[in-house]
């Protein structure tokens, strides 16, 4: 989405939605300050397009104008794929071991050349008919694809391995990195904090990392009070919240504010 420079107004949007939920903010690119952050959850009883729907309704920041329009679609119906073994021609079979896909599934990738990856997935297309409707046009990426390429840049110059947690409602991402190398990226569902500590904890004895000795970092939708974070702190010797400083003195926000959206406020 381009416009001449005399009718630019300097906002971007940018929309993460997944099926459990949406948030969005409104960036002033010019004075590099965040002017709305808002998050919605979705019923599970109701079609998405519906919430969609009552997002709009309710937020009308979302139909302002904007230079540039981007969609997150926060789902782990993805993989990582190095560039020496990715070919777009056959996106599909890079998803048939780890997720459900069909014939009528449409798939797409982002590109993240500095680490020589590709990420594919599955854009959920009726939330994008719906937006195209409402926006006229619009990109769109992965959630995870920016997940995983600002902790690779974390990584940087960090010879050991790396354990980083993104902690949401429902489900979580973990990315094992050293020195900006991707060693690991899956997604767990959970319910308790049981289940999160039993899927953190079988993942690190998978990748032989000792509990005693690797660094694990959470972010996202948790802090040191949160009970997963709680529980992790009796087994795992080195666990933390990560502190996001570079995008807090980017924008001026705080640390909570930095960790829960961290996805949305690096796109």
């Amino acid at each position: 989405m381009s416009h001449p420079i005399t009718t630019k107004n300097y906002k971007k949007l940018v929309l993460q939605i997944g099926m459990h939920g949406a948030s969005f903010c409104c960036i002033d690119t010019l004075g590099n300050s965040i002017s709305h952050t808002h998050s919605m959850g979705f019923s599970k009883f109701q079609p998405v397009e519906e919430e969609l729907w009552k997002l709009f309704t309710t937020h009308p920041e979302l139909k302002m104008e904007y230079d540039e329009v981007l969609v997150l679609h926060d789902n782990c119906f993805n993989t990582f794929v190095p560039d020496a073994l990715f070919d777009e021609n056959f996106l599909g079979s890079y998803l048939q071991y780890n997720t459900k896909v069909f014939e009528t599934d449409i798939f797409a990738f982002d590109a993240l050349p500095n680490y020589e990856l590709s990420n594919v997935y599955v854009p959920l297309m009726n939330i994008n008919n719906y937006l195209l409707d409402r926006f006229g046009s619009f990109d769109y990426k992965n959630a995870n694809s920016i997940l995983v390429a600002k902790l690779l840049d974390a990584s940087k110059n960090v010879d050991e391995k790396q354990v980083y947690v993104h902690v949401q409602e429902t489900h979580f991402e973990i990315v094992v990195a050293r020195n900006q190398r991707l060693l690991l990226y899956n997604a767990f569902e959970y319910a308790t904090p049981e289940d999160f500590l039993y899927y953190l904890l079988f993942t690190m004895e998978q990748l032989l990392l000792n509990p005693e000795t690797v660094k694990v970092f959470l972010l996202g939708k948790t802090d040191e009070q949160h009970d997963c974070f709680m529980l992790a702190y009796k087994y795992i010797r080195y666990v933390s919240i990560y502190q996001p400083a570079a995008l807090q003195d980017k924008f001026g926000i705080t640390q909570q504010d930095a960790l829960q959206h961290f996805i949305l406020y690096n796109a």
